[in-house]
């Protein structure tokens, strides 16, 4: 796979501020809508053993995981995708698995890191929020200043050695002509996980209470003129880890993602 290679200037770059806020500390909560008009990505860490499996796991479910790049052995820099990008610091949430038990939630992996890790950044939905705002379809997290809605589905994805398990979706509520539109624009962006992969009857996907999301921000309080729209969600991986059960991992905490200095426009097809 071909890395998508970026990358901005420091000078005046959002991504890079908004990466040394959450490297210091001073943002610490999710990173939706934070440096807007820049790639955000979800991050799968794991043992040199465990790559090539992951990565064919990832090449055979591309919708809810769409590899931006592929980390060095041993390095925590991916220099396609931010000049001064520190994997270990620059998230402000992560979570550690050792045997697919999550043992550790910290902002700060340093202590972890080893010489045989391999980084996965995965495309995320933040990114095709982006567009849809500039489209003016209003997104009802944003307006409240929380994180999407995350359901895990009976979905299969397709295996690849010890990777496998349900496909996990974020849900939008929409109303219809928005959802049409949100169609159109989001299938422009397969690098971020494209368009929905289902639209209304949640309960054909597994999903029985739209409520009772399993993981992101709070209930999205579905208006009666509005029908839920799902999305693959670069979540998944972290549901294959646990299936898995490597002997070590370290993942993103849902929704608060890695910030690169790629910009969005650059993944749109048309």
């Amino acid at each position: 796979m071909a890395q998508i290679a970026a990358v901005a200037a420091h000078g005046d770059n959002p991504a890079h501020e908004a990466r040394l806020r959450i490297r210091n500390g001073i943002h610490t909560d999710h990173t939706a809508g934070l440096a807007p008009g820049y790639v955000q990505a979800n991050l799968a860490i794991m043992p040199k053993e465990y790559a090539q499996e992951f990565q064919t796991f990832c090449q055979l479910n591309p919708k809810p995981c769409p590899m931006l790049a592929i980390g060095e052995v041993g390095s925590p820099h991916l220099p396609t995708l931010g000049a001064d990008l520190d994997l270990r610091t620059d998230l402000s949430g992560y979570r550690v698995f050792r045997d697919g038990v999550e043992i550790d939630v910290t902002d700060d992996i340093t202590k972890y890191w080893r010489d045989d890790l391999v980084s996965f950044p995965l495309g995320c939905s933040f990114s095709f929020e982006d567009a849809l705002l500039r489209d003016d379809i209003p997104l009802k997290h944003f307006e409240r200043n929380e994180c999407v809605a995350m359901y895990v589905t009976n979905i299969d994805t397709a295996p690849s050695g010890r990777f496998g398990g349900k496909m996990v979706v974020s849900m939008r509520p929409l109303k219809p002509a928005d959802a049409i539109r949100a169609v159109q624009i989001t299938s422009r962006f397969p690098n971020v996980h494209g368009a929905p992969v289902h639209i209304g009857l949640p309960e054909a996907i597994g999903v029985e209470d739209l409520e009772k999301p399993v993981f992101g921000g709070a209930p999205p309080r579905m208006a009666d003129d509005e029908i839920p729209v799902f999305w693959a969600c670069g979540v998944t991986p972290q549901v294959a880890i646990e299936t898995a059960k490597p002997s070590f991992c370290i993942t993103h905490q849902p929704g608060r993602m890695l910030i690169t200095d790629l910009k969005n426009s650059h993944l749109s097809i048309i």
